[in-house]
């Protein structure tokens, strides 16, 4: 990767006029990293692939995958797809205390200091450390003071230059973290209907850096704040079940407008999931430079999925002698097993409960791809397609765009590919939006 990072060359691009920006694939969906691979390897550019705390921590998440078992997952999938390994950039998402936030504070906050170090000495070199959230003491009745936030961020980068510190005594040629700050973060996973979306407002978005930067001062890391890149905030973007807030950028011109005072920084936009590509070209244009997604990638898959079952009941229903998947059923069955993941998000009778579960687009059916008897289905469900030559009319029916590509040669005839060219097709929609423009 050199000795700077490839996000700080990104960034040096927006400061100039050249509007470039990078997508932040926010899953640990390997059909989904093998998407995000596959979109970019003609093009030689960097795949930046990021895991949540929630995801994935030093308790090993709901993923079940500490930070190290994470990057190494993430390898073993360029390997198999022949993506060049340093091309591959890593990424903790929420760095922070969120999943201790009913602990103590400081018991809260040790957690997540030791969080930190560990995506950090796993080769982790996007870091957002995000202290938004109330601890364990803090005041039930007012809002978290920013000051505090910010305290508590430069703790978290202080564990995390510790650790770089140490990783660089065993690797001198480990590229140093760069960091995201910033509270201002929309709700992970989606809102639950039309809340009255707020912008962040300029001057809170001011207040926010100087309060880090201070804070940042205080302890000794000023050296550090030179590798603070980025500030989340809130755009204006969001989704929930059945509805998307637009990016509207004269309802951000303010906000973006306040960016030219930083140089150094550019906008991290979160939830920018089933935005339109023109909206995304426009973030991009307007500073927000760094675009992550993650539910709308798993959303295709789902949707992919879906379809491909349909194929399978289609071409293979009639035979005795096929033990067919039953991929929807699957799903829906271990998410009525088990619904901590998706109870509380889904709301209405038990009909419009069960429309949520398949199509909402806050896509909670994300958690249960991995669960063992969904993830058995989805490679019996391959399989069994692998086993035919698929009939070029139903992949017309069920996949029309992926049909066109097969005519043209663009693309296999291959059940797989079906699947992972849909999860592509979010993508190009994102490289579209960072890619330089005249």
């Amino acid at each position: 990767m050199g000795s700077v990072h490839p996000i700080k060359d990104i960034i040096k691009l927006q400061k100039v006029g050249v509007h470039k920006g990078i997508c932040s694939i926010c899953s640990a969906n390997k059909y989904v990293i093998k998407a995000a691979m596959v979109s970019v390897f003609e093009k030689n550019g960097y795949v930046l692939i990021e895991s949540t705390a929630n995801q994935v921590n030093q308790y090993g998440g709901y993923t079940g995958m500490t930070p190290a078992g994470f990057r190494d997952f993430v390898l073993s999938v360029a390997e198999v797809t022949g993506f060049p390994q340093e091309k591959v950039i890593l990424g903790g998402d929420h760095l922070g205390p969120l999943v201790w936030k009913a602990e103590d504070a400081n018991e809260a906050m040790n957690k997540a200091m030791e969080l930190v170090k560990q995506y950090v000495s796993a080769g982790f070199t996007k870091i957002h450390l995000d202290t938004s959230m109330k601890l364990g003491g803090d005041s039930t009745s007012l809002p978290l003071d920013p000051f505090i936030a910010a305290q508590r961020g430069a703790k978290l980068c202080s564990a995390a230059e510790d650790a770089f510190t140490k990783l660089q005594k065993i690797n001198p040629a480990a590229l140093h973290p760069v960091y995201v700050i910033g509270s201002e973060v929309p709700v992970p996973g989606g809102v639950q209907e039309d809340e009255g979306l707020k912008v962040t407002e300029a001057g809170d978005f001011v207040k926010t850096v100087e309060l880090f930067r201070k804070a940042f001062a205080d302890i000794g890391l000023n050296d550090a704040w030179e590798n603070v890149i980025a500030v989340v905030v809130q755009p204006g973007v969001e989704f929930g079940d059945s509805m998307i807030h637009d990016y509207d950028r004269n309802a951000a011109r303010e906000l973006c407008g306040a960016l030219k005072s930083y140089p150094p920084l550019v906008f991290e936009g979160h939830s920018t999931d089933y935005q339109k590509r023109s909206a995304l070209k426009e973030m991009v244009e307007d500073g927000i430079a760094i675009l992550k997604v993650g539910p709308g990638l798993t959303y295709a898959l789902r949707e992919g999925l879906f379809l491909l079952n349909h194929m399978e009941n289609e071409l293979l229903g009639h035979r005795t002698d096929v033990r067919l998947s039953n991929f929807i059923d699957t799903l829906d069955a271990a998410m009525l097993k088990d619904p901590l993941n998706w109870n509380k998000y889904y709301h209405g009778m038990e009909e419009e409960r069960k429309i949520a579960r398949k199509y909402s687009f806050s896509d909670r059916c994300r958690y249960y791809l991995a669960v063992p008897e969904v993830d058995k289905s989805i490679q019996l469900l391959i399989d069994n397609l692998k086993s035919i030559d698929l009939n070029m009319s139903i992949i017309s029916q069920y996949f029309p765009d992926q049909y066109r590509k097969i005519r043209e040669g663009r693309l296999k005839k291959d059940a797989e590919d079906l699947l992972i060219d849909r999860v592509i097709g979010v993508i190009e929609d994102y490289n579209f939006a960072i890619s330089t423009t005249a």
